[in-house]
């Protein structure tokens, strides 16, 4: 899409429903297996998907893929050459895109990085998670220790440059110590890319219905502290509340949509947003279950719904992306995005720096350092009045795939 009449690239979020295992923690609509996934049916499905995608009107060209899920490094390295070329001959992609594939250990063979690579696959964002035995024990995670350091290493052996490291903290019976012996060894590793963030209970988890004990809010506090400092020191830059990176390697598609940026959403569950030139966005959500989905293929009907985001609820959602970004972002990218002047929300971004909790400067916001601590008090100002409650689950800190994971933020 084009608004403004400027020319902005676009992203494609690929979703693969499929896990080994559910975890207890996991919010997203995933699945366990069952039986062997019908890769070669659901993949031919996306492609469909994706034509009528592309057909549906003009957008700027792809710079950034995101391979997510459920767990896509169970797809063989075939399935993924097989996506990528369907990919390539519907869309326009950029010559440097950035095509991410999640992966969790356990499923990474020396082999089959070889074929992501091969398809096309330049960038991993592994689920570590944790390091530590006991930890991933108690999260529900099918890897041990051995098996996530041996997959990291593997990834480096394979020649992947850009690799993202998935690390949650204040997880169940964690201490201080082991939260920073998890960060300690992400760092030694030296990848690109690490997400660091606390896990969260979200309802409709297993871990809603039986809460475990999870460590006080001081050690929490301490955990978080700590790591961003030795993050920091080490040469990760903190770019977004949970997402620190070396040099260049800033996740592309996850900037994407923490600008408030245009993307492609395709496969079972997916969410995508296109902005019409000089109009509002438009969000989409594929019909969600995998069987229902790949049924949908002989009619091509695969949304479950596509309405335009009402003008109301537009400033919340800018907000709520772009003010996780540690720089903050132009008032010019809010109307680019939102085809709304910035007087729109001018009330609220002078009631913020009021209150101490927001920065404007050069055409600029940002939250100030309070203005991170209370993150959802500086939501709510942007809440229309059937909102407050979606704005106050905007948690400052982010959960389980807001930093690399998440296909969509709102």
């Amino acid at each position: 899409m084009n608004p403004g009449g400027e020319s902005m690239t676009c992203g494609l979020y690929v979703h693969i429903p499929w896990c080994v295992k559910k975890c207890p923690y996991c919010d997203f609509n995933s699945h366990a297996i069952r039986e062997d996934i019908p890769a070669r049916a659901y993949i031919n499905a996306l492609l469909l998907d994706l034509a009528g995608e592309a057909s549906a009107g003009a957008f700027g060209p792809v710079d950034s893929i995101f391979i997510g899920g459920g767990t896509p490094s169970l797809l063989s390295g075939t399935a993924v050459s097989r996506l990528m070329a369907g990919i390539r001959r519907e869309l326009p992609l950029t010559r440097d895109c950035e095509i991410t594939l999640e992966a969790n250990p356990g499923t990474l063979d020396a082999k089959r990085l070889d074929d992501f690579r091969c398809a096309g696959v330049n960038r991993l964002s592994i689920g570590v998670q944790s390091f530590d035995d006991a930890l991933l024990l108690r999260i529900g995670r099918i890897h041990d220790g051995r098996q996530a350091r041996l997959a990291v290493a593997r990834a480096l052996d394979a020649g992947f440059d850009a690799i993202n490291l998935d690390l949650m903290y204040g997880l169940p019976g964690q201490t201080l110590d082991q939260g920073i012996a998890d960060v300690e060894t992400a760092i030694d590793f030296g990848t690109a890319h690490i997400s660091h963030y606390q896990l969260t209970i979200e309802p409709n988890t297993l871990f809603h219905r039986h809460p475990p004990p999870l460590p006080d809010d001081d050690v929490v506090s301490t955990i978080s502290e700590h790591s961003i400092g030795r993050l920091e020191a080490a040469g990760y830059r903190r770019y977004e509340i949970s997402a620190f990176s070396r040099s260049g390697h800033a996740c592309r598609h996850n900037l994407n949509y923490w600008r408030f940026g245009d993307y492609l959403g395709i496969g079972a569950g997916a969410h995508g947003k296109l902005t019409p030139a000089g109009s509002v966005p438009v969000r989409s959500l594929k019909i969600r279950h995998p069987r229902a989905y790949l049924d949908a293929a002989a009619t091509r009907r695969f949304d479950l719904t596509r309405e335009k985001c009402s003008t109301d609820s537009l400033p919340l959602e800018f907000m709520m992306n772009a003010l996780r970004l540690i720089d903050g972002i132009s008032l010019a990218r809010f109307t680019q995005t939102t085809s709304l002047p910035v007087d729109t929300i001018r009330p609220q971004l002078e009631a913020g720096r009021d209150r101490g909790l927001l920065s404007i400067c050069n055409g600029y916001i940002r939250p100030t350092s309070r203005g991170f601590d209370f993150l959802n008090e500086l939501l709510l100002l942007f809440a229309s009045p059937q909102e407050p409650k979606r704005a106050r689950h905007a948690t400052a800190i982010a959960p389980p795939a807001y930093a690399d994971r998440r296909h969509a933020l709102t």
